[in-house]
């Protein structure tokens, strides 16, 4: 398989949950949320929002869900890094 192109123009998504995971032929569908504030309101209202979903065949899932927890196992055991650092 070949290598991922750079794109620097690519968006990063921040969310503060995974809020739901079901699946549906033979794909992983994973719903994140975020939580938004409506400064409109007095007292301001803080609501989760769902900002996306993804979609991926179970085995990618799989895949993926070993190495986020293999990063978190690798990041627990190292000291802090610095912030402008790369870890893979």
């Amino acid at each position: 398989m070949k290598k991922p192109l750079h794109n620097p123009h690519s968006p990063d998504v921040f969310a503060d949950a995974a809020t739901g995971f079901f699946t549906f032929n033979g794909n992983m569908r994973i719903t994140f949320e975020s939580i938004r504030s409506d400064y409109s309101q007095s007292p301001i209202e803080v609501d989760r929002v769902v900002i996306g979903r993804l979609v991926m065949p179970i085995g990618a899932a799989e895949e993926m869900a070993k190495s986020i927890l293999s990063q978190i196992e690798r990041s627990k055991a190292e000291p802090a890094a610095e912030p402008n650092a790369t870890m893979q």
